[in-house]
């Protein structure tokens, strides 16, 4: 009878082969450290906001942010080609 016992356990623990609890334990993760980008992401919009009521020009940040980013070889051969198409248009 011990067995049956056991085999009610079984299809908790392990449902058409997938293990529920590790399952389980993987979205609860995902949906915490969705929340804290929601977070994450809600206080990175008051910064831009504050940035903005000083006087700052948001996208050019946003373009600034987007360049440290890269490697300093990559924005070079960037302002390269921009500077020549810009050049090759009169501008």
């Amino acid at each position: 009878m011990a067995s049956s016992g056991t085999a009610a356990l079984a299809p908790r623990a392990s449902a058409g082969g997938i293990a529920a609890d590790r399952l389980r334990s993987l979205v609860e993760r995902i949906e915490r450290l969705e929340e804290e980008r929601k977070a994450l992401g809600a206080d990175i919009r008051d910064i831009y906001t504050e940035a903005k009521s000083a006087g700052f020009d948001v996208k050019v940040m946003r373009q600034l942010i987007r360049l440290r980013r890269q490697e300093p070889q990559a924005v070079e051969e960037q302002e390269t080609l921009l500077d020549l198409y810009r050049r090759a248009l009169g501008m």
